[in-house]
Protein backbone atom coordinates (compact mmCIF):
# COMPACT_ATOMS: atom_id res chain seq x y z
CA UNK A 1 0.00 0.00 0.00
CA UNK A 2 1.59 2.93 -1.05
CA UNK A 3 1.80 5.71 2.00
CA UNK A 4 1.67 8.93 -0.28
CA UNK A 5 -1.98 7.43 -1.83
CA UNK A 6 -2.73 6.74 2.06
CA UNK A 7 -1.77 10.09 3.22
CA UNK A 8 -4.52 11.65 -0.01
CA UNK A 9 -7.04 9.17 1.14
CA UNK A 10 -6.99 10.22 4.80
CA UNK A 11 -7.00 13.93 3.89
CA UNK A 12 -10.22 13.52 1.56
CA UNK A 13 -11.80 11.52 4.28
CA UNK A 14 -11.13 14.40 6.36
CA UNK A 15 -11.94 17.22 4.62
CA UNK A 16 -15.22 15.93 3.26
CA UNK A 17 -14.40 17.06 -0.30
CA UNK A 18 -11.92 16.40 -3.08
CA UNK A 19 -11.64 20.07 -4.00
CA UNK A 20 -10.69 20.77 -0.46
CA UNK A 21 -8.16 17.92 -0.76
CA UNK A 22 -6.25 18.95 -3.17
CA UNK A 23 -5.84 22.59 -1.53
CA UNK A 24 -4.61 21.58 1.48
CA UNK A 25 -2.07 18.91 -0.24
CA UNK A 26 -0.97 21.26 -3.29
CA UNK A 27 -2.44 18.90 -5.91
CA UNK A 28 -5.54 19.87 -8.15
CA UNK A 29 -8.36 18.08 -7.72
CA UNK A 30 -7.93 15.65 -10.98
CA UNK A 31 -4.87 14.14 -9.33
CA UNK A 32 -6.82 13.92 -6.05
CA UNK A 33 -9.18 11.82 -8.06
CA UNK A 34 -6.62 9.58 -9.47
CA UNK A 35 -4.73 9.44 -6.52
CA UNK A 36 -7.46 8.14 -4.75
CA UNK A 37 -9.31 5.74 -7.59
CA UNK A 38 -5.33 4.32 -7.75
CA UNK A 39 -5.73 3.42 -3.77
CA UNK A 40 -9.23 1.77 -4.21
CA UNK A 41 -7.68 -0.60 -7.37
CA UNK A 42 -5.19 -1.64 -5.18
CA UNK A 43 -7.34 -3.08 -2.64
CA UNK A 44 -9.90 -4.22 -4.86
CA UNK A 45 -12.29 -2.06 -2.98
CA UNK A 46 -14.35 1.02 -3.16
CA UNK A 47 -13.74 3.64 0.23
CA UNK A 48 -15.16 6.68 -0.45
CA UNK A 49 -18.97 7.36 -1.58
CA UNK A 50 -18.75 10.79 -3.51
CA UNK A 51 -21.88 12.02 -3.39
CA UNK A 52 -21.78 13.10 -0.56
CA UNK A 53 -17.90 12.44 -0.33
CA UNK A 54 -17.89 10.11 3.03
CA UNK A 55 -15.76 6.66 3.73
CA UNK A 56 -17.24 2.96 2.68
CA UNK A 57 -17.36 0.61 5.48
CA UNK A 58 -14.17 -0.21 3.82
CA UNK A 59 -12.77 3.10 4.11
CA UNK A 60 -14.27 3.49 8.05
CA UNK A 61 -12.04 0.50 8.20
CA UNK A 62 -8.86 1.57 6.65
CA UNK A 63 -8.90 4.64 7.97
CA UNK A 64 -8.76 3.16 11.72
CA UNK A 65 -4.87 1.84 10.38
CA UNK A 66 -4.15 4.84 8.66
CA UNK A 67 -3.04 7.20 11.81
CA UNK A 68 -0.99 4.34 13.28
CA UNK A 69 0.86 3.21 9.75
CA UNK A 70 1.35 7.00 8.59
CA UNK A 71 2.45 7.93 12.24
CA UNK A 72 4.94 4.86 12.23
CA UNK A 73 6.39 6.21 8.71
CA UNK A 74 6.92 9.65 9.93
CA UNK A 75 8.41 8.10 12.85
CA UNK A 76 11.12 6.16 10.88
CA UNK A 77 11.86 9.06 8.89
CA UNK A 78 12.71 11.04 12.00
CA UNK A 79 14.15 8.69 13.55
CA UNK A 80 16.54 7.90 10.65
CA UNK A 81 17.34 12.11 10.22
CA UNK A 82 18.07 12.34 14.01
CA UNK A 83 21.26 10.04 13.32
CA UNK A 84 22.57 12.38 11.08
CA UNK A 85 21.28 15.87 12.80
CA UNK A 86 23.95 18.60 13.39
CA UNK A 87 23.98 20.25 16.95
CA UNK A 88 21.92 22.94 16.76
CA UNK A 89 20.76 25.86 19.38
CA UNK A 90 17.00 25.47 19.35
CA UNK A 91 14.78 22.68 20.68
CA UNK A 92 11.46 22.31 21.35
CA UNK A 93 10.50 20.26 24.56
CA UNK A 94 6.66 19.32 24.36
CA UNK A 95 5.20 18.52 27.63
CA UNK A 96 1.62 18.20 29.37
CA UNK A 97 0.36 20.36 31.48
CA UNK A 98 1.10 18.84 35.07
CA UNK A 99 4.42 17.86 33.83
CA UNK A 100 6.70 20.54 33.86
CA UNK A 101 6.77 20.82 37.59
CA UNK A 102 8.50 23.05 39.98
CA UNK A 103 11.47 19.94 40.24
CA UNK A 104 11.45 19.80 36.36
CA UNK A 105 11.28 23.71 35.50
CA UNK A 106 14.62 23.93 38.38
CA UNK A 107 16.30 21.61 35.91
CA UNK A 108 15.22 22.99 32.68
CA UNK A 109 16.42 26.19 34.03
CA UNK A 110 20.30 24.64 34.82
CA UNK A 111 20.65 22.99 31.84
CA UNK A 112 19.77 26.63 29.82
CA UNK A 113 22.64 28.22 31.88
CA UNK A 114 24.93 25.31 31.12
CA UNK A 115 23.96 26.08 27.54
CA UNK A 116 23.64 30.31 27.12
CA UNK A 117 22.91 30.15 23.63
CA UNK A 118 20.29 27.09 23.75
CA UNK A 119 17.03 28.49 22.88
CA UNK A 120 14.44 26.63 24.70
CA UNK A 121 10.47 26.53 23.33
CA UNK A 122 8.07 24.40 25.16
CA UNK A 123 4.77 23.60 24.13
CA UNK A 124 2.05 21.70 26.41
CA UNK A 125 -0.46 19.25 24.30
CA UNK A 126 -2.19 15.75 25.53
CA UNK A 127 -0.60 12.71 26.57
CA UNK A 128 -0.92 11.15 23.16
CA UNK A 129 0.72 13.89 20.83
CA UNK A 130 3.43 14.38 23.24
CA UNK A 131 4.76 11.13 22.37
CA UNK A 132 3.58 11.79 19.04
CA UNK A 133 5.60 14.88 18.46
CA UNK A 134 8.89 13.34 19.85
CA UNK A 135 7.83 10.33 17.32
CA UNK A 136 7.57 12.48 14.35
CA UNK A 137 10.03 14.91 15.01
CA UNK A 138 8.17 17.66 15.94
CA UNK A 139 9.80 17.90 19.14
CA UNK A 140 13.07 16.61 20.40
CA UNK A 141 11.96 15.55 23.37
CA UNK A 142 8.74 15.74 25.77
CA UNK A 143 7.41 15.46 28.96
CA UNK A 144 4.46 13.24 29.97
CA UNK A 145 2.76 13.04 33.34
CA UNK A 146 0.12 10.99 34.83
CA UNK A 147 -1.21 8.64 37.90
CA UNK A 148 0.48 5.70 38.41
CA UNK A 149 1.63 3.26 41.13
CA UNK A 150 5.26 3.99 42.57
CA UNK A 151 8.03 3.42 40.25
CA UNK A 152 5.29 1.68 37.36
CA UNK A 153 5.34 3.28 33.97
CA UNK A 154 3.16 5.64 32.51
CA UNK A 155 1.12 3.99 29.77
CA UNK A 156 2.05 5.64 26.93
CA UNK A 157 0.84 5.19 23.42
CA UNK A 158 3.30 3.19 20.65
CA UNK A 159 4.38 5.37 18.35
CA UNK A 160 7.70 3.92 17.45
CA UNK A 161 11.36 2.86 19.70
CA UNK A 162 11.31 5.90 22.04
CA UNK A 163 13.45 5.77 25.28
CA UNK A 164 10.80 6.44 27.79
CA UNK A 165 12.94 7.46 31.63
CA UNK A 166 10.96 8.13 34.62
CA UNK A 167 12.26 12.01 36.39
CA UNK A 168 10.04 12.80 38.85
CA UNK A 169 7.19 11.38 41.24
CA UNK A 170 5.16 13.04 43.88
CA UNK A 171 2.33 12.38 45.88
CA UNK A 172 -1.33 13.73 45.11
CA UNK A 173 -4.06 15.43 47.12
CA UNK A 174 -7.78 15.28 46.76
CA UNK A 175 -8.56 18.68 45.91
CA UNK A 176 -11.59 19.87 47.77
CA UNK A 177 -13.66 22.98 48.78
CA UNK A 178 -12.62 24.66 51.61
CA UNK A 179 -16.12 24.49 53.60
CA UNK A 180 -16.24 20.55 52.34
CA UNK A 181 -17.03 18.12 55.58
CA UNK A 182 -13.75 16.19 54.70
CA UNK A 183 -11.32 19.29 54.65
CA UNK A 184 -9.99 18.83 57.82
CA UNK A 185 -9.40 15.11 57.21
CA UNK A 186 -5.20 14.51 57.06
CA UNK A 187 -5.45 11.70 54.47
CA UNK A 188 -8.61 10.01 52.65
CA UNK A 189 -8.74 6.97 50.67
CA UNK A 190 -10.38 6.76 47.42
CA UNK A 191 -12.63 3.71 48.15
CA UNK A 192 -14.06 5.98 50.81
CA UNK A 193 -14.86 8.68 47.49
CA UNK A 194 -16.02 6.39 44.71
CA UNK A 195 -19.62 7.71 45.59
CA UNK A 196 -18.61 11.69 45.60
CA UNK A 197 -19.19 14.00 42.60
CA UNK A 198 -16.03 13.96 40.22
CA UNK A 199 -14.37 17.02 37.74
CA UNK A 200 -14.04 15.05 34.71
CA UNK A 201 -11.01 16.70 33.18
CA UNK A 202 -7.63 16.00 30.82
CA UNK A 203 -5.69 16.03 33.87
CA UNK A 204 -7.67 13.75 36.27
CA UNK A 205 -9.36 11.83 33.39
CA UNK A 206 -11.68 9.17 35.79
CA UNK A 207 -11.36 6.30 33.58
CA UNK A 208 -8.08 6.24 35.30
CA UNK A 209 -9.66 5.98 38.88
CA UNK A 210 -12.51 3.84 37.61
CA UNK A 211 -9.30 1.12 36.25
CA UNK A 212 -8.09 1.11 39.80
CA UNK A 213 -11.31 0.80 41.79
CA UNK A 214 -14.29 -0.49 39.27
CA UNK A 215 -17.44 1.71 38.66
CA UNK A 216 -18.27 4.99 40.16
CA UNK A 217 -16.41 8.04 40.41
CA UNK A 218 -19.42 9.78 38.62
CA UNK A 219 -18.49 13.57 36.78
CA UNK A 220 -20.41 16.31 37.79
CA UNK A 221 -18.97 18.64 35.35
CA UNK A 222 -16.92 17.79 32.12
CA UNK A 223 -13.80 20.74 31.98
CA UNK A 224 -12.20 20.19 28.63
CA UNK A 225 -9.03 22.49 28.91
CA UNK A 226 -5.94 21.86 30.87
CA UNK A 227 -5.47 24.93 33.02
CA UNK A 228 -4.97 24.43 36.60
CA UNK A 229 -6.08 27.17 37.98
CA UNK A 230 -9.55 26.88 36.00
CA UNK A 231 -9.95 23.54 38.00
CA UNK A 232 -9.12 24.66 41.18
CA UNK A 233 -12.50 27.34 40.58
CA UNK A 234 -14.57 24.94 39.93
CA UNK A 235 -13.85 23.02 43.02
CA UNK A 236 -13.92 25.54 45.07
CA UNK A 237 -17.13 26.25 43.83
CA UNK A 238 -18.22 22.95 44.44
CA UNK A 239 -18.51 21.34 40.97
CA UNK A 240 -16.78 18.55 42.21
CA UNK A 241 -13.39 16.77 43.52
CA UNK A 242 -10.71 15.87 41.43
CA UNK A 243 -6.71 14.82 42.09
CA UNK A 244 -3.72 16.86 41.46
CA UNK A 245 -0.12 16.52 42.30
CA UNK A 246 0.63 18.06 45.68
CA UNK A 247 3.08 20.32 44.18
CA UNK A 248 0.25 22.06 42.10
CA UNK A 249 -2.51 22.58 44.73
CA UNK A 250 -3.23 22.10 48.01
CA UNK A 251 -5.66 19.29 49.52
CA UNK A 252 -5.93 16.36 51.53
CA UNK A 253 -3.19 14.01 50.82
CA UNK A 254 -3.86 10.62 49.29
CA UNK A 255 -3.21 7.80 51.88
CA UNK A 256 -4.66 4.63 49.70
CA UNK A 257 -4.08 3.30 47.41
CA UNK A 258 -0.63 4.23 47.21
CA UNK A 259 -0.23 6.41 44.17
CA UNK A 260 2.07 8.88 42.32
CA UNK A 261 1.89 11.87 39.96
CA UNK A 262 4.60 10.50 37.74
CA UNK A 263 6.64 12.50 34.86
CA UNK A 264 8.28 10.87 32.07
CA UNK A 265 10.78 12.16 29.86
CA UNK A 266 10.69 10.84 26.17
CA UNK A 267 13.00 11.23 23.32
CA UNK A 268 14.50 9.33 20.36
CA UNK A 269 18.39 8.83 19.83
CA UNK A 270 19.66 11.74 20.34
CA UNK A 271 23.53 13.03 18.67
CA UNK A 272 26.14 14.77 21.13
CA UNK A 273 24.25 18.40 21.39
CA UNK A 274 22.00 20.21 23.16
CA UNK A 275 18.98 17.85 22.64
CA UNK A 276 21.44 15.22 24.77
CA UNK A 277 22.58 17.68 27.14
CA UNK A 278 19.01 18.80 27.92
CA UNK A 279 17.80 14.95 27.99
CA UNK A 280 20.70 14.48 30.38
CA UNK A 281 19.97 17.34 32.86
CA UNK A 282 16.38 16.72 33.35
CA UNK A 283 16.66 12.95 34.23
CA UNK A 284 17.57 12.31 38.17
Amino acid sequence: MDPHLLRTFVTVAETGSFSAAAERLGYTQSAISQQVAALETDLGLPLLHRRPVTPTEAGLRLLEHAGPLLLRIRAARADVLRTAALPAHRLTLAATPLALNSVLAVRLAAARAAQPRLRVTVRTCGRDEVARQVADGTAEASLADGITAPNDPLRLPDVGPLTTVGVAEEGLVVALPGDHPLAGRTGLRLADLVDAHWLQTTLCPLERLRDLLGDGFRPALDYTGDDVHTVLNLVAAGHGLTLLPASAASGVPLVSPRLVHRVELLHGSLPPGPAADLAARLSP
